[in-house]
């Protein structure tokens, strides 16, 4: 047994070796280069109007509105690995990292639009109306592959639904245990409950609840970095030269004494950009999907994941970093172990000892709103994968018992498990992803031809042949007709 659970650990760390240090970060990084060059720097042209779509689809009578499927990805994206993961890639990579995290960044805006819109091209409607879709439908009806969707939805539900989710149970039961002496068993119960409540209702009560959850924790978290920053605004050129500088190799960056080469910033920097903003991953696409898009064209879904990526990497990112490196902790003889602790300790230095249960805080809803927003990308897979009704609830129960598993046990090698799962998953997206790039940058270019005439962009799949087999646009744009038509006669 024991030679079998080292074989296990052994093809798991090769795997996430070969995936992670290798073959996604080229992969990734080309693909946004790609998608970047070939849409003109959409990222930087049209960022002010991604902000006007946003806010356009605050509000719908029904269906998800553009607004609560940017909370419920902006949920699943944001996490612990906003701030400890971003004191990590400094300690690692020197303050030059933070420059590439927003390099990769802006790359990863051009690949999250792409794979948003291509979601929002292939979506269908299930039995309870409500649009669903992701990487597993456009590998399906744009390739013709339903193994491929099948093998992604499998990798995605182990990652997300599962593994992930126990990962973010034991995070908060370790935060609360510590910070507040709370029994972990407790704990785990009000999780499964709580989390309970929110999955059981379906993705429309977690986009819901991911409406309510994720502007309070963002604003709260860039309130208090924001304060940091104002207090030590004398340190602010000194920290952006710092980051510059060390990100080219023109001065030796120092953290915690140590230097660091231009390699070891672009690694670090690269990596949390990369698991931090997921674009490629195929992960928000499966929500994005679920949005009834305004403008109702599916390239207004790709404004909205693309803002999705520029508010956690370069936003919250560059808060936690703010945070860091202006504080001065890393200057400190003896700099604390982990990132969530640097990030504390700066706090705590700063702001005073109540900060730390600010922390603890912060976590709880970080790691709570992803837990939900998780399940959602699931179930998703789960409906693509089987017609059964009885499989949702059965997950859903599968779900909880993550949690409360999370919440008890001492889990390493499950995050092992869920990169290679994620990693897998990603792998196969962008395959699909660049299989299918002529059509998504054409359906783009269509949106933005009309806007550029000054109309509002409506989709219509009769302009795209290989389109024919798409009921859902087609239904879309017999009811836009329709409104019209009703409006033309009402005056």
């Amino acid at each position: 047994m024991d030679n079998l659970i080292s074989a296990f650990n052994w093809v798991l760390s090769t795997l996430e070796g070969l995936l992670w240090t290798h073959l996604l970060v080229y992969l990734l990084v080309g693909t946004g280069f790609y998608f970047t060059v070939r849409l003109g720097f959409i990222q930087l042209r049209r960022l002010g109007h991604a902000v006007t779509v946003l806010k356009s689809g605050t509000d719908l009578a029904s269906g998800i509105s553009s607004w609560q499927v940017f909370c419920t990805s902006m949920a699943a994206r944001v996490g612990t690995g906003n701030m400890a993961g971003v004191a990590v890639a400094i300690t690692t990579g020197g303050p030059g990292a933070i420059f590439w995290m927003w390099a990769i960044a802006l790359l990863g805006m051009a690949t999250a639009f792409v794979e948003s819109t291509l979601a929002q091209l292939y979506k269908e409607k299930d039995d309870n109306g409500q649009y669903r879709g992701g990487p597993a439908y456009y590998m399906e009806k744009g390739l013709g592959l339903r193994w491929m969707g099948s093998l992604f939805s499998v990798f995605l539900i182990i990652a997300f639904g599962l593994v992930f989710n126990a990962v973010q149970a034991n995070t908060i039961t370790d935060a609360l245990s510590h910070s507040f002496g709370m029994n972990e068993w407790v704990l785990g119960v009000i999780l499964v409950i709580t989390s309970g409540l929110c999955i059981m209702g379906g993705i429309k009560r977690v986009a819901q609840a991911s409406s309510k959850i994720v502007p309070v924790m963002a604003l709260g978290y860039l309130a208090i970095s924001l304060v940091v920053v104002l207090m030590n605004l004398s340190r602010l050129p000194e920290v952006l030269q710092l980051i510059i500088n060390s990100a080219f190799g023109w001065h030796e960056a120092a953290a915690g004494g140590l230097g660091f080469t231009v390699a070891q910033a672009m690694r670090a920097g690269i990596a949390r950009g990369l698991f931090s903003n997921e674009a490629g991953m195929g992960s928000a696409a499966n929500i994005a999907a679920s949005a009834t898009p305004t403008p109702n064209h599916p390239a207004s879904q790709g404004f909205v994941q693309m803002l999705g990526v520029f508010a956690d990497t370069i936003i919250i990112c560059t808060a936690s970093a703010a945070i860091v490196l202006v504080s001065g902790v890393l200057d400190a003889a003896t700099v604390p172990e982990g990132g969530i602790a640097i990030v504390q300790t700066a706090l705590t230095n700063e702001m005073g000892n109540w900060a730390s249960y600010f922390i603890a805080v912060a976590i709880i809803l970080f790691c709570f709103s992803s837990i939900i927003a998780n399940y959602s990308y699931a179930e998703t897979n789960i409906m693509f994968l089987t017609d059964n009704k009885r499989s949702l609830p059965i997950f859903r129960l599968a779900v909880m018992a993550m949690v409360m598993f999370g919440s008890v046990a001492k889990i390493k090698v499950v995050w092992q498990m869920a990169d290679v799962s994620m990693g897998l998953m990603a792998t196969i997206n962008i395959i699909a992803m660049l299989a299918l790039s002529g059509l998504a940058i054409r359906v783009i270019k269509d949106y933005e031809e009309q806007y550029k005439a000054g109309k509002t962009p409506i989709f219509d799949p009769n302009k795209f042949p290989e389109l024919d087999e798409l009921e859902t646009w087609h239904e879309e744009l017999a009811k836009e007709k329709a409104a019209k038509k009703a409006a033309a006669m009402a005056r």
